[in-house]
């Protein structure tokens, strides 16, 4: 029976592995928290890169001798086997843990089986303290791993009816400085950035982070079936990779020097599935979807947006273009049913993240 110290300790677990948001793919975040043997923290860690040493490592490192005897609190499974890394179930029994509280189960086959080594060796283990805290908090690397595919969150600011932008087309700035600001956050949490070409038509957008210290720039992808993109796009600096997606006969004489992905068309149009494919072959655990309408409804047609984060702006418009397109939604029995999972202010706007109730789609 886990403790209100046991709760506490795995929380403060949770915390820590979000510090590792957006830079450690194709690996997931984890964090760690190792008490000595009357209780007291004496070591944490999180993974901080892929290829660096695992959460365990760091706090064991930490926490030296103080951890003999001690308890281990980890967000996810311990790894056993080695990668670029070694086992951390053998590193926990060889600092002399006693036992191991984790949240999560580890799904990925090859790095499975870290309790059962545990337990051989002596180390009482227990599973899925906070389980639900830290599956949120993993959910990129969770959902990759279970589908093959990258977890997608779609984020879109629109007027509280609905509007991304005036009957004029103009739409600087819907949401506050908070919400914008917020944003960059996101996209440091995030592996990957996705904008079609009619946003970039119409906003000629960075996509880039700033304002966040620290942050690992993503990766920027432009969708542009046809090669419309123009050399002197502010999405094509040097402040962030960019990787523009295109039709695989497309023209593209234009754009010396540009990292390419050139997939088949169907209809005209790039295949959501065999997108989300690509890129996770290229290392994208997480995806942040700032598209427009159609490009969005795109994705949910396919199944693939696996959490909603709008920006709702106290405004409203009563025309213009709505938040969401194209979906494949003609009946409300169809609807995409959602799980309100947090509602928060952001300076004068609401931020709700939301989930769908039903599972999400493989592709």
């Amino acid at each position: 029976m886990a403790t209100t110290a046991d709760t506490d300790a795995m929380r403060r677990a949770v915390a820590l592995a979000a510090r590792g948001l957006g830079s450690t793919s194709p690996n997931p975040v984890v964090g760690c928290v190792v008490t000595d043997a009357a209780g007291r923290v004496a070591g944490e860690g999180w993974h901080q890169r892929a290829g660096g040493p695992h959460a365990e490592v760091h706090a064991l490192a930490a926490a030296g001798e103080a951890a003999r005897g001690g308890t281990a609190y980890v967000t996810l499974e311990p790894c056993n086997h080695t990668g670029r890394t070694g086992p951390c179930a053998q590193a926990l029994i060889e600092a002399g843990i006693a036992r191991v509280h984790y949240a999560v189960a580890d799904p990925n086959a090859e790095a499975t089986g870290g309790a059962a080594t545990l337990r051989a060796a002596g180390v009482e283990v227990t599973g899925g303290l906070l389980a639900a805290e830290a599956e949120a908090g993993n959910a990129a690397w969770l959902t990759a791993v279970r589908l093959g595919r990258p977890h997608v969150t779609w984020k879109y600011a629109a007027t509280l009816d609905g509007r991304t932008a005036a009957a004029d087309g103009s739409s600087r700035w819907i949401s506050s400085a908070a919400s914008r600001a917020d944003v960059h956050r996101l996209r440091a949490e995030s592996d990957a950035v996705l904008a079609g070409t009619g946003t970039l038509r119409a906003d000629d957008p960075h996509l880039a982070v700033r304002g966040v210290e620290g942050a690992t720039q993503p990766l920027r992808v432009v969708l542009d079936a046809r090669a419309t993109l123009t050399p002197g796009a502010r999405v094509l600096d040097d402040a962030a990779p960019t990787l523009v997606v295109v039709g695989e006969h497309a023209d593209t004489a234009h754009l010396p020097g540009t990292d390419l992905l050139r997939l088949p068309l169907h209809e005209g149009r790039v295949d959501v599935g065999e997108l989300l494919a690509a890129l996770y072959a290229r290392g994208v655990r997480g995806l942040l979807l700032e598209g427009g309408a159609t490009l969005a409804g795109s994705f949910v047609a396919a199944g693939a947006v696996d959490r909603v984060v709008g920006y709702l702006a106290p405004a409203l418009l009563g025309a213009g273009p709505a938040a969401l397109t194209d979906a494949g939604i003609t009946n409300i029995a169809r609807a995409l049913r959602l799980d309100i999972t947090e509602a928060v202010r952001t300076g004068p706007d609401l931020r709700i993240t939301a989930v769908p109730t039903t599972a999400p789609k493989e592709h």
